[in-house]
């Protein structure tokens, strides 16, 4: 398939149809007692499905998607984009500001649901004309998806209107001014992602059909996007359960490949090494080979016979026994939407764990780069794809230009201008490139915190609310690259750990999971222009303010 001669995410997934047996797996979800779909009967339903959602709106409206991750998730996405609408897909954690905000903001026609628990998220903020298709009963008017997937009268349409520089779908991702910000992507930008991913991917699934486990949630950029190079490939996709049950569904979808953020892990590596903690005598010896010659490898260093016959040894009585218990067909698994610690990379690699870590962001459909299966360097993000160029600007920026890079923000031409200047999208991250064009990300020229899961938070928007309440005269939230937030609050020294306590879970209830406060320390010195902690401005100098409380704040890690 010439995915550079596509002219959309709908013709390719059609194309694909033609090519691929009916009767062959495609998607299942490991919800007990829940049945597999083969490739013909998503087909059929994303027909009905399409013909549906064509009769309740008009070309170039907004559709939202607010799902957990199942089969009718793909369906709808696909249906919406035939049906010539535009696909809004949003996050289930979101907080109730947030869902008013970009419900007001795209106004969408048509809204596809889940369950009653998601409904009664956004209920209040859904007016009379917009229309529901729901795919469980739901405590008001909606169409039903078994209702429309039994329905036997429909027009197979296929639309052929749609053209690369259209837009496909609004991702809404979090920004500076606190309001997330509507990321418009078009056909021909996932399309060219999902081309340079696969170039990627072709040492890695030549063997057999390749199997996904997917478990990041569908309305992250990161794995929208992924949807579609599993149809690219023609894998079968499990669809998990739980996070909880993540080991255990990769046990029986015996995975290929897998996407993941730097959580997913970080958890992985501790789960591993407290079990290499617990063994003694010979076997704590292998396990030990197994990571010096693993890392050896990695690092492409030359091993010594003993060394070689040591890990011939490690191979089969250490690598092989972990890699079965992900399934035993694991090829690699890919990390993004966050930076994975160097460490944790190495130890991954080293104890037969392939783990390749990639670069992107929404703004660019999402993927820039990604380390190559042969040449895994983990302290970086890998070379950028076929697909785009990057180039560092003169104060260290990290520039993207190509077919991947966003239409714009939703209503928001300015911000747009500021971001992509000369065709090029202005990351805020700063990075280099080292003698085989391998970028490094060094550092954040925004203020932007990523935590673990990926997430982008504006420190900025809870720091707002924090300095609200008249106990706190001035606040700092920490969390870069870990797995929940923190917060420095200034305060007088009359006020007790108690009283912040309280004030800090009641403003979590308006935050998105993701966003809250989970540990906080006291201080009474104020940040000020004098100590270096304020700019002449009374902007906070984030780096100043770390220096001089990294103690403190990682204390609470």
């Amino acid at each position: 398939m010439k995915i550079n001669k596509l002219n959309s995410l709908v013709e390719l997934y059609f194309n694909k149809c033609d090519e691929v047996e009916d009767k062959k797996p495609f998607l299942k979800w490991l919800k007990p007692e829940k049945p597999t779909y083969t490739w013909g009967d998503i087909k059929e339903r994303v027909f009905k499905l399409t013909y549906k959602i064509k009769s309740l709106i008009k070309e170039g409206d907004r559709c939202l998607i607010l799902s957990e991750n199942r089969p009718y998730w793909l369906m709808s996405d696909i249906a919406i984009m035939n049906a010539g609408g535009i696909s809004v897909p949003i996050f289930t954690t979101y907080s109730s500001n947030d869902y008013e905000f970009i419900l007001k903001d795209c106004k969408p026609s048509l809204i596809i649901i889940s369950n009653n628990t998601q409904f009664k998220k956004i209920k209040d903020f859904i007016s009379s004309d917009q229309k529901i298709i729901s795919f469980e009963k739901i405590e008001t008017k909606s169409f039903l998806m078994p209702d429309i997937l039994s329905e036997k009268s429909h027009e197979k349409i296929i639309n052929r209107n749609l053209k690369r520089k259209m837009p496909a779908c609004i991702i809404y991702t979090s920004g500076t001014s606190g309001n997330p910000k509507g990321v418009v992507l078009s056909h021909g930008g996932i399309l060219s992602n999902c081309e340079g991913a696969v170039e990627l991917l072709v040492p890695l699934i030549k063997q057999k059909r390749p199997i996904f486990l997917t478990w990041l949630p569908l309305s992250h950029s990161y794995e929208h996007t992924v949807q579609f190079i599993q149809i690219i490939v023609g894998a079968k996709v499990f669809y998990a359960e739980s996070l909880e049950k993540l080991i255990s569904n990769m046990e029986v979808a015996k995975p290929t490949i897998m996407t993941a953020v730097p959580r997913f892990y970080q958890n992985l590596y501790t789960k591993i090494n407290m079990n290499f903690e617990k063994q003694s005598g010979i076997k704590k010896f292998m396990i030990y080979q197994t990571l010096i010659c693993g890392k050896k490898i990695l690092k492409k260093e030359k091993l010594k016979l003993v060394e070689k016959l040591m890990n011939f040894l490690c191979e089969r009585l250490v690598r092989k026994k972990i890699r079965s218990q992900f399934g035993g067909n694991l090829q690699a698994f890919v990390s993004g939407g966050g930076a994975l610690d160097q460490n944790i990379g190495e130890f991954l690699n080293a104890v037969g764990l392939p783990t390749l870590q990639g670069y992107g962001l929404t703004e660019a459909s999402p993927v820039v780069s990604c380390n190559l299966p042969n040449l895994i360097k983990v302290e970086t993000v890998g070379p950028a794809f076929r697909t785009n160029k990057v180039k560092i600007a003169d104060d260290g920026e990290i520039l993207i230009k190509g077919e991947n890079i966003m239409l714009g923000y939703w209503n928001l031409k300015e911000e747009t201008d500021k971001v992509i200047k000369d065709g090029w999208l202005h990351t805020g991250d700063i990075g280099e490139l080292d003698k085989n064009n391998y970028l490094k990300i060094t550092d954040r020229k925004k203020d932007i915190i990523v935590n673990l899961g990926g997430d982008n938070i504006s420190p900025s928007k809870i720091e707002n609310i924090l300095c609200l309440n008249e106990n706190i005269k001035q606040s700092f939230v920490y969390g870069d690259k870990k797995n929940y937030l923190v917060a420095l609050i200034v305060c007088e020294k009359e006020v007790k750990d108690e009283k912040i306590k309280l004030v800090i879970e009641n403003i979590n209830k308006s935050l998105n999971i993701f966003e809250k406060i989970k540990k906080f320390v006291l201080i009474y010195e104020e940040f000020t222009i004098e100590n270096a902690m304020l700019t002449p401005t009374l902007k906070l100098k984030r780096k100043e303010i770390v220096k001089n409380y990294k103690q403190q704040l990682e204390n609470l890690y």
